[in-house]
C-alpha cells in the first residue's frame, strides 16, 4: 500500500452546556446535506488552540465564550483510496474543552462553513443527525477521564 498523500487538520472545539441543553452549529457539507457539530473549528497557523476555538464559537454562535476546562483530545485516521493503487491519509486532531457562555446572542453564521446555531436538550441530541465528535465531546464531558481520551 502507497500512501501518497498525508493531511493532517488540527481543530479546537467547545462542549456548551447550560440549563439541561447543548450549544451545537450545524455544519453543511459539499454535497449540501446538514449535520449538528460542536462549534469549532480549525486552527490557523501560528493560532493558540484556545484563541481558535474562542475565534470559532463566536463567528459560528454569536457568543462570546470562556473556556473552563480542557476535556480531552480526540484523534481520527481516515484512509481515501486514489486511482492507481494509491492512498491519501486524512488525520483530525481535535481538542476539546469545555465552554462557558460570557456574553453575545445567539445568531447563525454567514458566509462560513456552519447555517445555523441552537440549543438541544441534552436527552434529545442523540435523535439528531450529527458528527462523531459532537459524541466524543459529550463522552468526555460526563466522564472527564483522566488522560483526556475515551
Amino acid at each position: 500500500m502507497r500512501v501518497t498523500r498525508r493531511r493532517l487538520r488540527i481543530a479546537a472545539y467547545a462542549v456548551c452546556v447550560r440549563d439541561g441543553e447543548m450549544l451545537l452549529a450545524r455544519w453543511v457539507a459539499r454535497d449540501g446535506s446538514r449535520r449538528w457539530t460542536l462549534p469549532g473549528g480549525g486552527m490557523d497557523a501560528g493560532e493558540d488552540p484556545l484563541d481558535t476555538v474562542v475565534r470559532e464559537v463566536g463567528e459560528e454562535t454569536g457568543y462570546r465564550v470562556e473556556m473552563t476546562a480542557l476535556l480531552g483530545v480526540h484523534t481520527n485516521l481516515v484512509r481515501h483510496r486514489r486511482r492507481f493503487g494509491r492512498y491519501r491519509d486524512f488525520q483530525a486532531l481535535r481538542l476539546v474543552y469545555e465552554g462557558r457562555i460570557a456574553g453575545g446572542e445567539l445568531r447563525p453564521e454567514t458566509g462560513g462553513s456552519t447555517d445555523l446555531a441552537a440549543w438541544h436538550p441534552l436527552d434529545r441530541v442523540p435523535e439528531l443527525a450529527r458528527v462523531e465528535v459532537v459524541d466524543v465531546g459529550l463522552e468526555l464531558w460526563r466522564s472527564r477521564p483522566p488522560t483526556g481520551r475515551i
